[in-house]
């Protein structure tokens, strides 16, 4: 009877310890994900103060001839987000307070594949919605310009991802956080294969 309780007890430790280990490689994820923003911030701030300097020193006003303006239906950018190797995970296009991503297609990214759900939609999408929300009870925001994401899918691949009412300080942000999360996204794929 002892020999039975202490087997049944190495096995609910056993059990225990698959649980915690999850758990640590989720908050690992998470920390490195937080990394990768932090540093990407910093890089931001070096950058913004060296162009600030670039425009102290110029003296000759720019030339009075530009280029035209493009019209409304071409000032929709589209910006390549790819791996350190070149491979190309999504195509992210942005106009006025929407940001449209574009998956690429030879990827066929399963939204079940981790970082997708618990970093980029609970932490990152759903925060900024909660946030606008919270503001919006307040009356410091109106609720017509909260934040909202659609995921379109075919099954469980994801195609593409349109998010609303995205406000400008929050840009680079969303763009360093869905990089991340596709590169990571990628590095499991590849590792399943």
């Amino acid at each position: 009877m002892g020999e039975n309780e202490e087997k049944e007890k190495i096995k609910k430790i056993a059990k225990l310890r698959v649980l915690l280990e999850k758990r640590v490689e989720a908050m690992e994820t998470e920390l490195d994900g937080l990394k990768s923003l932090l540093g990407l911030i910093d890089t931001t701030l070096v950058k913004q103060s060296f162009k600030r300097a670039e425009i102290a020193k110029q003296v000759q006003p720019p030339p009075k001839k530009v280029a035209p303006q493009p019209s409304v239906k071409q000032q929709k950018k589209g910006i390549s987000l790819k791996t350190v190797t070149g491979d190309l995970l999504a195509k992210l296009y942005t106009e006025k307070d929407m940001i449209q991503i574009t998956l690429a297609e030879d990827k066929n990214f399963d939204i079940k594949t981790p970082p997708f759900t618990s970093f980029f939609v609970d932490r990152v999408l759903a925060k900024m919605q909660e946030k606008d929300k919270e503001e919006a009870s307040k009356g410091k925001l109106g609720s017509e310009k909260t934040v909202s994401y659609s995921i379109k899918q075919d099954g469980n691949i994801i195609k593409e991802i349109i998010i609303r009412n995205l406000r400008p300080e929050r840009s680079r942000e969303l763009k360093s956080a869905i990089r991340w999360t596709l590169e990571k996204m990628y590095e499991r794929m590849n590792q399943k294969n």
